[in-house]
């Protein structure tokens, strides 16, 4: 009776040495490849999430168009919060572009939120691409149109990005602008280079306080005058 015990013993004693053998190579696996926090966020453009609108169907229809270098440090000091004074002003040209409604695209959102008596959505989105680097950037704003619906943001920006880059998604809701911020890097690239720069935008926008309309975006250097007559006129024009 004695000897069957000890063949047992003999069976585990080698699957112990089995097991402690494996053990090694299993944790340095682990330790070879450590991904950071924000390798984490990007994956293939064809993959990325791009702008969501529920229920907005008027949304999808109103346009967007690219912003002149400058406005978009503009904008993000326009709603800043009372408490901070940035003199210098941010810098994001050389790598990042941006999006906004354009003119008609805010008139219609006013004329169909007056005209649904409050009902219709005046909600609008902006987004912000901040590029790994000068030649990236400079393709893809040669190979994305200047105007483009909100609709067709996903693609003919995000999918059509020229290369097929990674990107990752932030995004901000503040009041009746929702802020879509994509960092876009080449494709099997690790960390990013431009990561102060994702930070700045990122912390930026994060700072805003909510628009209450578009006042903000009107006052840009790119953006024409708008008076009240002209928005009467929009707001007449849609009713006939």
């Amino acid at each position: 009776m004695a000897e069957p015990k000890s063949s047992k013993s003999s069976k585990s004693s080698k699957s112990k040495s089995k097991n402690d053998a494996k053990k090694p190579t299993t944790k340095s696996g682990a330790a070879a490849a450590p991904p950071s926090s924000l390798d984490a966020h990007f994956v293939p453009c064809a993959d990325v999430k791009g702008l969501r609108f529920g229920a907005q169907l008027v949304t999808r229809a109103l346009t967007v168009r690219r912003a002149a270098p400058l406005e978009l440090p503009h904008l993000l000091r326009a709603t800043a919060t009372s408490g901070e004074t940035n003199s210098d002003p941010l810098s994001f040209a050389p790598t990042t572009t941006l999006y906004i409604p354009t003119n008609f695209a805010i008139l219609a959102h006013h004329a169909w939120h007056t005209l649904t008596l409050g009902l219709g959505t005046k909600n609008s989105k902006a987004a912000v691409f901040v590029f790994e680097s000068g030649a990236m950037k400079a393709a893809a704003d040669a190979a994305w149109p200047q105007v483009v619906p909100l609709g067709d943001v996903g693609r003919r920006l995000l999918r059509a990005a020229p290369g097929r880059p990674e990107m990752a998604r932030f995004k901000f809701r503040k009041g009746c602008v929702t802020f879509y911020v994509y960092a876009v890097r080449a494709a099997g690239s690790r960390g990013f280079a431009r990561a102060d720069e994702l930070r700045n935008v990122v912390e930026a926008v994060a700072r805003l306080k909510d628009f209450l309309d578009h006042t903000a975006m009107l006052a840009l250097p790119g953006q024409k005058s708008i008076d009240v007559a002209a928005a009467a006129a929009v707001q007449m024009g849609v009713v006939h």
